[in-house]
């Protein structure tokens, strides 16, 4: 019997960009009028789908100019992922990844669990606050090396990061990127109802690190059993000896954490987004560079090095825009929010909020960024919200935790295919790890989502 194997990462993003192709000539178009908030915000008026009168009949040769569009329209993502290659490719040859690994190899040799507790902690915290996604780029080839050195594998490494900020920004507690502006389009107080998000979080969380610590302890005892043991690790990221870290190591390692401070600063206070960011990294390579006194030359190699591994990663970010982008040209990305949201008022209060939490999961898939799909569907979900007994803050509460969380799955995502990208793991086997943590955490949210509406979560 032959075993079915997961197609490779563009091959499914093809897939996905036909299916989508044959849905624009099944599914009949259709839109809601858009109106402008008073806050200048361009969000759906509720209530007022059409069908429109002629359907746009997109051609087969769509799914080949959708592509440049695509790369186009994610330009700003796309070239932040390749500096960001280009600038780890400089921070490499400086040495100060491979003594900060070897000083922390020292630390966490025997301590796997602590490791993967702390990293989790950390990335799930600040996501949980700030929305920080993207900015996590810089922190993937540290983390694999890492994980490699302590005989654990690549995808523990990206279970640590991509789970931890994968549920913090499903509970988030002040993210102004998602929550906030959820809450300010349902009417309800900037971020209320926090009590209920605190007490999810550590059970979302100890789900989170009960699966990531499971796998780790597993490749641990037999390598043989990592869901990338058939794939050879690039050689120039690994190395068996760890020089010590010296005093330019420690001088681009201070360098490295006031760059985070700036980072956290301007993004809170002056909304910093990723030209800046770029801007921000590319001036700590040259830092870097300088500090150890690299030349001009050999920084310009190596950043173009680093840059020119992550072209795979460039082109899936374009792949993945093109999906929802198909549905937008053929106008039924409306119709189908519009038809999802139709049972929740025939379901009851209870299983309307269950209902809520899966088509905002299922939205997911075609609107990967949270903002955008807050604009799209919360100003839809609020009155349907009303109508069916539904508190206004668990249509966030459902919102939050279905954009959140799937972000850590959905192939559409940007950041997570350049976060996978990095760190060389192809995302069939992201898939097969983790599927089940999803299927997990989904039941353990449509239980929280009963629980909100028993309760009278406001």
């Amino acid at each position: 019997m032959m075993k079915f194997k997961i197609p490779h990462t563009l091959v499914l993003m093809m897939y996905m960009m036909i299916a989508a192709l044959v849905l624009t000539w099944i599914i009949p178009a259709g839109e809601f009028e858009r109106t402008v908030n008073d806050i200048g915000q361009n969000v759906v008026a509720p209530g007022t789908y059409s069908v429109l009168a002629e359907q746009p009949l997109l051609s087969p040769l769509t799914l080949f100019t959708v592509i440049p569009q695509a790369l186009g329209d994610a330009q700003g993502v796309i070239f932040f992922v390749l500096l960001i290659g280009g600038v780890m490719g400089i921070l490499r040859a400086t040495g100060m990844l491979d003594a900060v690994i070897g000083l922390l190899l020292a630390k966490f040799a025997d301590k796997t669990g602590w490791l993967i507790l702390g990293g989790m902690l950390t990335f799930g915290i600040f996501s949980a606050l700030i929305g920080v996604a993207e900015e996590y780029l810089i922190f993937v080839a540290m983390l694999v090396a890492l994980c490699r050195a302590l005989k654990l594998d690549g995808i523990t490494a990206m279970g640590i990061l991509i789970v931890g900020y994968g549920i913090g920004y499903g509970l988030s507690l002040f993210n102004p990127f998602t929550l906030l502006i959820a809450q300010s389009i349902a009417e309800v107080p900037p971020a209320s109802g926090l009590w209920y998000r605190l007490l999810l979080w550590p059970v979302l969380f100890a789900i989170g690190f009960h699966h990531v610590y499971r796998y780790a302890k597993k490749v641990a005892v037999d390598p043989s059993a990592s869901l990338l043991a058939d794939i050879t690790p690039k050689a120039t990221h690994e190395t068996t000896e760890y020089p010590a870290l010296n005093g330019r190591h420690k001088i681009i390692l201070f360098g490295f954490v006031g760059v985070l401070g700036l980072l956290v600063w301007g993004i809170k206070v002056h909304g910093w987004y990723l030209v800046e960011l770029s801007a921000l990294f590319l001036g700590f390579g040259l830092f870097a560079a300088m500090v150890s006194k690299m030349g001009a030359s050999d920084a310009a190699n190596k950043f173009i090095e680093g840059a020119a591994e992550l072209t795979a990663t460039a082109l899936l970010i374009g792949f993945a825009r093109s999906i929802a982008m198909i549905m937008e040209q053929g106008q039924v990305l409306d119709t189908v929010i519009y038809y999802l949201a139709m049972p929740v008022e025939a379901f009851g209060a209870h299983f309307g909020a269950v209902s809520m939490l899966v088509i905002q999961s299922i939205l997911n898939l075609f609107i990967p960024s949270g903002s955008g799909q807050a604009f799209v569907t919360m100003p839809i979900m609020v009155p349907i919200a009303d109508t069916a007994g539904i508190g206004r803050q668990i249509a966030v509460l459902a919102f939050q935790m279905g954009d959140g969380l799937m972000n850590m799955i959905v192939p559409t995502n940007p950041v997570l295919m350049g976060i996978l990208g990095l760190a060389g793991v192809p995302y069939e086997r992201w898939f097969k790890f983790i599927a089940p943590l999803m299927i997990k955490l989904i039941i353990a949210c449509a239980i929280a989502m009963l629980v909100a509406v028993t309760i009278g979560y406001q």
